[in-house]
């Protein structure tokens, strides 16, 4: 059973930064592919990024490029979401997921529970 276990939320103010970390466990492969969704208040959950095992190719939501970092790290079966310059519209439950590439950033099998990041103007 695969589990992934998301931390690093908070409350920031407007053009501070976080970073968050989800710790992979479980059947699992340096080969999957990581992710991050988001679920604002009233709104449906939507891509933030996504990280492959192999190259690591990153992909990200226009909305967020520039400002966030996806990475990982294999051998302690993380990744990370470095986000800078939060914007209110930023504040969501942030999930981590896990998939195959061409699934991780539409319909990921795998869920973490999620953390909130709240950005205050």
């Amino acid at each position: 059973q695969v589990q992934l276990v998301e931390s690093g939320g908070g409350l920031v103010q407007a053009g501070g930064s976080l970073r968050l970390s989800c710790v992979v466990s479980g059947r699992t492969s340096s080969s999957d592919a990581l992710g991050w969704f988001r679920q604002a208040p009233g709104k449906e959950r939507e891509f933030v990024a996504a990280i492959s095992g192999s190259w690591s190719r990153t992909s990200y939501t226009d909305s967020v490029k520039g400002r966030f970092t996806i990475s990982r790290d294999n051998a302690q079966n993380t990744v990370y979401l470095q986000m800078n310059n939060l914007r209110p519209e930023d504040t969501a439950i942030y999930y981590c997921v896990l998939d195959t590439w061409t699934r991780v950033g539409v319909t990921p099998k795998y869920w973490g529970q999620g953390t909130q990041v709240t950005v205050s103007s």
